[in-house]
């Protein structure tokens, strides 16, 4: 489900208020593949109630560049909330999401395992807000530059 950013910190404090756990993740998530299906499984694995934070069109063309995405907000947000494994999504315009979880304080962040506590651009976010990190392996070969390029060649 989409909820506004300016709902998230109400919605998090009403789950922390049931005794559940939320865990939280980024991404453009541009054109969705199995190793995004099983980061998000695994992300889920977590906690009781998933929430991922979406780059907004606008985020996406200032990180990936001017031909990106290929999807728009609205379609990848509603592809994200039909899986199972996401709970909620919220969409973000910056190009980090560090504002986002410095408000929402979830309980556990997840990212790829291409990062570190060392290399994590939101380290000194999630050590302030006492969050616990979990580093998820990538499904090799799966990505959305490497699908673009594929359909390039082909």
């Amino acid at each position: 489900m989409l909820i506004d950013r300016k709902n998230i910190k109400n919605l998090i404090n009403e789950i922390h208020k049931s005794g559940k756990t939320v865990v939280a993740t980024n991404g453009c998530f541009d054109i969705l593949h199995v190793g995004h299906v099983r980061y998000l499984e695994k992300t889920k694995s977590f906690a009781d109630y998933s929430i991922v934070l979406l780059n907004s069109d606008k985020s996406v063309k200032s990180i990936k560049g001017p031909t990106r995405p290929i999807n728009c907000e609205e379609d990848r947000a509603e592809i994200l909330s039909a899986l199972r494994c996401v709970d909620y999504v919220v969409l973000f315009d910056e190009d980090s999401p560090r504002n986002l979880l410095d408000e929402m304080k979830p309980d556990v962040y997840t990212k790829g395992a291409d990062y570190n506590m060392d290399t994590l651009p939101e380290a000194d976010i999630m050590i302030k807000n006492n969050t616990r990190v979990e580093f998820i392996k990538f499904v090799e070969g799966k990505s959305t530059t490497k699908t673009i390029e594929k359909m390039r060649n082909n």
